[in-house]
């Protein structure tokens, strides 16, 4: 296929490009700089501005970028660039799509687990509703801003991404420092239900859902089997032979992280990967344990 990919320099783009490029597949990237090869083609969010004609005759795209949301204190300024980063962006490309006179079939775009809010102990499948708060907010704007699309016949997947684990970048490559000098530890209660999914998994179901023509809306991209943050924890201690024995309370994430803290580390969401399941992905690493080795010493 020829396959348009944005976000193609995050931890899930790049993994996914040389996934697809392996597999014979003609990739081609969004990039916000001027192209330095043919095969990237420029676009900007911020100016609302794409090339229609460069992004004609693709069988698929893949919308991937947006700002980070675990860089930085959470500022006015820094949740208005979080929120318009995924909904300006997404509009921007489901308008241009839809308005293509050779459309591609289908878009896959990002969005995350972020849509069900703090949720106690309630298992979540891709029928809940969302939460209340920021992050909730924002993945329900991003995953509107594909209705354009949708509207125009593509067939538009919404890949709620749960904690994507790998050591080159995301949660895990941030906790790695700490735990290894052995001062790591669980984060308030240690209560909280953390949903992962391993980054090998992840560019799996990438795949999967691009061949399955039934799939479409939104889809929970984590694991089956979350845990626990205080499980979390030990598992990711005894992967590294360290101790894990400095716990952080609430009040102290929250002084040092501030809004970020409550939606981040010590939001529950224990969520159920349905569709997947029903599509009968087969999961490299369903359990913590097992991923946490491979990761590690991938």
């Amino acid at each position: 296929m020829k396959i348009l990919v944005s976000g193609a320099h995050g931890l899930v783009g790049t993994a996914l490009q040389q996934a697809l490029s392996a597999a014979g597949h003609e990739i081609y990237r969004l990039v916000r700089y001027a192209p330095h090869s043919e095969s990237e083609i420029e676009w900007s969010p911020d100016r609302y501005s794409i090339a229609l004609s460069r992004i004609e005759g693709f069988d698929a795209v893949y919308h991937l970028a947006g700002e980070s949301i675990a860089s930085g204190r959470w500022d006015e300024e820094k949740k208005k660039k979080i929120r318009e980063s995924r909904t300006r962006g997404t509009k921007l490309l489901s308008d241009a799509l839809a308005n293509l006179t050779q459309p591609p079939k289908t878009l896959i775009c990002a969005s995350a687990i972020g849509y069900y809010g703090n949720r106690g102990d309630e298992l979540l499948t891709e029928t809940s509703p969302p939460g209340p708060d920021f992050l909730s907010e924002v993945c329900v704007e991003w995953e509107q801003a594909t209705e354009h699309a949708r509207d125009k016949g593509l067939r538009v997947v919404n890949t709620r991404f749960g904690i994507i684990l790998d050591k080159e970048g995301g949660a895990l490559a941030k906790m790695l420092t700490p735990f290894r000098m052995g001062i790591g530890g669980r984060i308030g209660d240690g209560k909280q239900w953390m949903s992962w999914i391993a980054l090998d998994d992840v560019i799996g179901a990438l795949q999967l859902v691009l061949a399955k023509d039934a799939l479409a809306g939104p889809i929970n991209f984590v694991a089956p089997n979350p845990v626990r943050n205080a499980e979390f924890t030990k598992a990711l201690g005894h992967a590294l032979s360290r101790p894990t024995l400095f716990p952080i309370p609430a009040f102290g994430v929250r002084l040092a992280f501030g809004e970020m803290a409550d939606a981040l580390l010590l939001s529950s969401q224990r969520v159920e990967p349905g569709i997947l399941k029903e599509a009968r992905y087969e999961f490299r690493h369903p359990d913590l344990a097992g991923a946490l080795r491979a990761v590690l010493n991938g």
